[in-house]
């Protein structure tokens, strides 16, 4: 299973990008892995693949925002150490506010950690900026997350 399978590879390469852990993520059963994957491909939400020679090199997600309507979130995003720096995220972030926009979404919304400068550089490219709301990352308390928005 590609989800799997990246979300994994994912977690163990930026530990501290996700709101979740490799630990946590790796008890998961199939069935479970079957469930999020239906999950993300409803139409409040969607999870992208990106695939070279068969083999998963980067993911991304967008969600609805509940509360908030014509918002949504990006969540997830990961790109291959092999395959970064090529153009893939930069595709990634497309697909998601390609999708966001069939939806009459105005704003994407995430949250990236304060450790991660690469992540914050290329977001920022990608036409985000911070909000000014920071919160607390819950796996290291030594750690925050930005909050950003883009406006599409």
């Amino acid at each position: 299973m590609h989800l799997k399978r990246v979300r994994l590879t994912a977690l163990k390469d930026t530990p501290s990008a996700f709101g979740s852990t490799y630990a946590r993520e790796s008890q998961r059963s199939n069935e479970d892995w079957l469930k999020l994957a239906s999950v993300w491909s409803r139409g409040q939400s969607v999870f992208y693949i990106a695939m070279d020679e068969g083999a998963p090199c980067g993911m991304i997600a967008g969600k609805f925002d509940e509360i908030v309507p014509r918002r949504a979130w990006v969540l997830s995003m990961w790109v291959a150490p092999t395959h970064r720096r090529a153009g893939l995220g930069a595709r990634l972030m497309d697909e998601v506010e390609s999708w966001a926009q069939s939806l009459a979404i105005c704003e994407l919304y995430l949250h990236v950690t304060s450790n991660n400068s690469n992540a914050q550089a290329f977001y920022e490219r990608c036409g985000f900026v911070r909000t000014g709301l920071t919160q607390p990352y819950e796996n290291d308390p030594a750690l925050f997350e930005y909050e950003m928005i883009k406006a599409i």
